[in-house]
C-alpha cells in the first residue's frame, strides 16, 4: 500500500470518482455528456416516482395530514434538481453532500412523527407501514447517473441512517402502557406472534433484515455498474480504434483487422500495388486565390479520391498536400490488388471529369491530375515509438511516385508500369480488355530509376 493510499480516509473509498483513462478530449466530452444525460434521466425518474408516490399516499391516507409527506416529497424533488446542477464527471463535494442530504430528508420524513397528525398510536407503529421500501427508488435512480462507488455509498449511508434512526426512536419512544403485557398474556403460547402484534415493538430483527438486504442490493448494483462501466470504456476504446482505422482503410479491411489478433507492427515484405495522384499545376492555381477557397478545393478533391480508394478496397496511406498515396494489398494482400489499383485509377479520372463538368458550369477552372501506379515489393510495419504510424516503404513506392511525375512529360492522365499490366493479366486471365485504352511506351526513361521501363499510358 502506498503512503498516499494509507493516508486516504476509508470513508472516501466508496465515494471517490471512478478513474478513466481519457486518451483524448473527445472521450472526456463523451463521458461528460453521458453523465449529464444520466442525471437528467435520474431527476426525471425521481420526479415521476415522487408524483406517483404522492398520489399513492393520498389513496393510503386520505386526510389533510398527508400534506406533511407531500412536503417531504417536494424537498426530495428540489434536492434532485440541485444534484443535477452540481453533477459532473468525477463527483464534487457539493454533489456528494446533496446526495447525503437527499437520504437524510427521506430518513427523517419516515422516522419523525407527522407533526400535523393527532395519531395516538405508538411510534413503533410507524415502522409497520414498511416505508423503507421507498429508498429503493432513490437507489435505482442513482444507477442512472452515479459511479458504482457512489451507488454503494448510497446503500451504506441509507443503512446507517435508518439503523441510527430506529435505535434513537426506540430509545425515546413512550410505549402505550399495559398493551404489551395484554398481548403477551393473550398469546402466551405464541411468543413470535405476540411480538408481531405488539404495537410497542420495533421488531429489531426485521429492521436489521431491511438494512442488510438493502446493502446487498446496493453492492450488487454497484458491482454490475462497475462491470458495465468497464465494458462501455472498453467498447469506446474499440470504437475509437475502429474509427481511426476507417480513416485509412476501406470498411472491409477494417472489419478484417478488428477480428484479427495479428499485430500490424510485425515487419514483413509483401508485393502490393502503389498509387500516387496529384493535381497538376496546383501551385499556380492557388497563387493569388483566397486561402479558404483553396482549402475547400483540396477538401473536395481529397474527399472524392479517398472515396474511390476505399471503394476499390485500397488503403489511404497519406495525404500529400494536393495529392495522396494509396496502397492496394495492405495491411493484408488480396487476389485482386493490381486490378483494384488500376480500376481505382480509371475511376478517379472519371470522377474528376464529372467534377470538372460542375466546375465549368460554376465558372471555375478545371482540375487536372496525374496518376502513377506500380506493383512491386515493399516493407510493411509500424514505425515510431509512442505515436505509431503504419508505413509502406520500398522501391515500389518510389517508382510509383516517379511514374506520377512522368505524366506531365508524357501528357498522360495515368501512367502504369508493365509489372501492373502483367499482374492484372495474372489476376484476370479471362479479361483481356483490362488494359483497354492504354498505349504501350517501351524502354521509357524515368527520372530517378536506373534502367528504362516499359510503361503504359492513358
Amino acid at each position: 500500500m502506498t503512503e498516499t493510499t494509507a493516508r486516504r480516509p476509508r470513508s472516501l473509498f466508496f465515494t471517490q470518482p471512478d478513474t478513466f483513462d481519457l486518451d483524448n478530449k473527445y472521450t472526456e466530452a463523451a463521458l461528460e455528456r453521458h453523465k449529464r444525460e444520466g442525471l437528467e434521466l435520474a431527476v426525471r425518474a425521481r420526479w415521476v416516482a415522487m408524483g406517483l408516490t404522492g398520489i399513492l399516499l393520498i389513496y393510503l391516507n386520505p386526510h389533510w395530514e398527508v400534506l406533511w409527506y407531500h412536503f417531504i416529497l417536494l424537498l426530495i424533488c428540489a434536492n434532485g434538481w440541485l444534484i443535477r446542477r452540481a453533477g459532473r464527471v468525477g463527483q464534487s463535494r457539493t454533489e456528494l453532500l446533496l446526495i447525503f442530504v437527499d437520504l437524510l430528508i427521506m430518513t427523517l420524513g419516515m422516522i419523525v412523527p407527522n407533526p400535523f397528525s393527532d395519531d395516538i398510536r405508538p411510534l413503533a407503529m410507524q415502522y409497520r407501514f414498511d416505508n423503507f421500501q421507498y429508498f429503493f427508488i432513490i437507489l435505482a435512480a442513482g444507477t442512472l447517473a452515479y459511479s458504482w462507488r457512489t451507488v454503494i455509498a448510497i446503500g451504506s449511508w441509507t443503512a446507517g441512517m435508518w439503523t441510527v434512526g430506529w435505535i434513537i426512536a426506540w430509545w425515546v419512544a413512550t410505549p402505550m402502557p399495559g398493551i404489551s403485557e395484554r398481548v403477551a398474556t393473550a398469546l402466551a403460547a405464541y411468543p413470535d406472534v405476540a411480538e408481531l402484534l405488539d404495537p410497542n415493538s420495533f421488531m429489531p430483527t426485521l429492521r436489521i433484515q431491511q438494512v442488510i438486504v438493502f446493502v446487498m442490493v446496493a453492492v450488487t448494483l454497484g458491482i454490475s455498474m462497475r462491470r458495465l462501466n468497464h465494458l462501455l470504456m472498453s467498447n469506446a476504446g474499440l470504437e475509437r480504434e475502429r474509427a481511426n482505422l476507417s480513416r485509412y482503410f476501406s470498411p472491409n479491411v477494417v472489419d478484417e483487422l478488428s477480428q484479427n489478433d495479428e499485430p500490424l507492427k510485425q515487419v514483413r515484405k509483401e508485393d502490393v500495388a502503389v498509387l500516387f495522384i496529384d493535381i497538376i499545376g496546383f501551385t499556380k492555381y492557388a497563387a493569388g486565390r483566397d486561402p479558404y477557397e483553396v482549402i475547400e478545393v483540396l477538401r473536395g478533391f481529397h474527399a472524392r479520391m479517398e472515396t474511390e480508394v476505399f471503394r476499390h478496397h485500397g488503403t489511404l496511406d497519406k495525404y500529400l498536400g494536393d495529392g495522396l498515396m494509396a496502397t492496394f494489398g495492405t495491411p493484408v494482400p488480396t487476389p485482386l490488388d493490381a486490378s483494384n489499383a488500376l480500376n481505382c485509377a480509371r475511376a478517379m479520372t472519371e470522377i474528376i471529369d464529372h467534377w470538372n463538368l460542375d466546375r465549368r458550369r460554376a465558372g471555375e477552372p478545371e482540375i487536372r491530375v496525374g496518376i502513377g501506379v506500380h506493383y512491386g515489393s515493399v516493407v510493411l510495419g509500424d514505425i515510431g515509438a509512442n505515436r505509431l504510424e503504419f508505413a509502406v516503404i520500398g522501391d515500389a513506392v518510389n517508382v510509383a511516385a516517379k511514374l506520377e511525375a512522368l505524366t506531365r512529360d508524357l501528357q498522360a492522365r495515368i501512367v502504369v508500369s508493365d509489372s501492373v499490366r502483367a499482374r492484372v493479366a495474372d489476376e484476370n486471365p479471362s479479361a483481356p480488355d483490362a488494359m483497354a485504352g492504354f498505349e504501350a511506351k517501351p524502354r521509357q526513361v524515368v527520372r530517378g530509376v536506373e534502367a528504362p521501363m516499359d510503361v503504359w499510358l492513358l
